[in-house]
């Protein structure tokens, strides 16, 4: 007899619309209080119920288990400056997972293989995150800033303030031998 059960395979109507290098590799049945439906894990992202695109590793802000709870933050791309994108925070999701299997375990270790580099700093007015992620298909880190709320984020001075702490994290994270 086996220590370990077996989970069964996600069934055929459940499975997403996969890429061609695109592998499942956990699942669970969730609810949300809008209905039920399939969270899946791949090797690319995130497949929430009632969304019709897998959420990328690099586009999940925060997961966190509560232990019955998994609750998502995406992000969303707001604006793209040179060399980086500007991400929000959308509404966090929230799936209850009676049967979680190895799903809770997935989420954190692709969501935290796929942050490189994390610092919060100080802004005029406000403050925010500049973020290096790994991005599957893309050479090099993707390189994200995310806003606290408040930051006025039109302002001359953030914007520079911004663009020269993303330019300092690349240099810092760029292996010398380059």
């Amino acid at each position: 007899m086996s220590l370990f059960r077996r989970r069964p395979k996600l069934p055929p109507a459940d499975r997403p619309p996969l890429e061609r290098d695109e592998r499942v590799l956990a699942w669970a049945a969730a609810g949300n209080g809008e209905g039920d439906g399939v969270v899946v894990a791949t090797n690319l992202g995130l497949w929430l119920p009632g969304r019709g695109h897998r959420i990328g590793w690099h586009d999940v802000v925060k997961a966190v288990w509560s232990g019955r709870e998994l609750t998502v933050t995406p992000g969303e791309r707001v604006a793209e400056r040179d060399g980086y994108l500007v991400v929000a925070e959308l509404p966090a999701e929230r799936y209850l997972l009676l049967d979680p299997g190895d799903l809770p375990h997935q989420v954190r270790t692709r969501v935290t293989r796929s942050v490189a580099y994390t610092q919060h700093h100080a802004l005029p007015g406000g403050s925010g995150r500049v973020v290096g992620r790994r991005v599957p298909g893309s050479d090099g880190l993707t390189w994200m800033v995310h806003y606290d709320p408040g930051t006025p984020t039109d302002d001359p001075d953030v914007l520079a303030e911004t663009d020269r702490l993303v330019a300092s994290a690349r240099t810092a994270t760029t292996p010398a031998d380059l």
